[in-house]
């Protein structure tokens, strides 16, 4: 399983963690498929993306909106990509049409076929258990517009995720007081951060920040990469 979660931030933040993204497929122009938030106005997304990777040598890539009708072939297409990306905007609204188009199906027989799945925000969340973490704090949440009541995402790894972290008391009160309804980590990051899991390991670029039972702990505030094994550090990897 090879998954990559970012937590936000502009193409220069995010360049390194892009390199790490694209080592994980093993080939020098990996082909990347694009799965917006929601469709309206994706295209302006889509171009930033294809600025962001083009600057590593990628020339294949795919736009793929799931929250309008598509085309079997292209679906089949994006497939075949060796790296789909599910990008940011509102979680609730994600969730329903991931449900509604059957992606999570199809997207996680993409993982265990050995294509990268990466998330930016809301798309990170979606690769957790639950996207409850995108309802606080109440200054800087998503709406559930959509009025969705079954938070349950495509669960592939067993801890929680929250972007675009500020380490500050106005974030920590909220994660720490969730932090302790949790059998499993809370990882906060800042944008320019990532997550990085391949097959049973996990690695943090950037800060990243844990939330656990209550208390909060710096996993990692230096170095630009740190790998730890799952299964050594309790986060128990599917």
């Amino acid at each position: 399983m090879k998954l990559v979660f970012y937590s936000g931030g502009d193409r220069d933040d995010n360049f390194d963690l892009d390199q790490i993204t694209l080592d994980l497929t093993g080939k020098m122009r990996p082909k990347m498929a694009f799965i917006p938030s929601w469709s309206y106005e994706s295209e302006y997304d889509f171009k930033e993306f294809v600025d962001q990777y083009s600057r590593h040598g990628v020339t294949q890539f795919l736009h793929f909106p799931i929250d309008i009708p598509y085309d079997e072939t292209l679906l089949k297409e994006v497939l075949k990509s060796d790296i789909i990306h599910l990008d940011g905007g509102n979680t609730y609204y994600f969730l329903k049409h991931l449900r509604k188009s059957g992606m999570m199906k199809h997207l996680k027989e993409f993982i265990q076929r050995g294509g990268v799945l990466t998330g930016l925000s809301a798309g990170g969340i979606l690769m957790t258990p639950r996207i409850l973490t995108a309802g606080f704090p109440e200054f800087d949440r998503d709406d559930n517009d959509v009025r969705i009541s079954n938070f349950k995402s495509m669960n592939l790894v067993r801890f929680e995720f929250f972007p675009h972290y500020r380490n500050s008391k106005r974030y920590d009160d909220d994660l720490i007081r969730y932090s302790e309804t949790l059998s499993v980590p809370l990882y906060a990051l800042p944008d320019g951060s990532g997550i990085i899991i391949e097959d049973h390991s996990i690695k943090f670029h950037g800060p990243c920040y844990c939330f656990f039972q209550g208390k909060k702990m710096i996993i990692n505030s230096r170095l630009p990469l740190k790998k730890y094994s799952a299964f050594e550090n309790g986060i128990n990897l599917p």
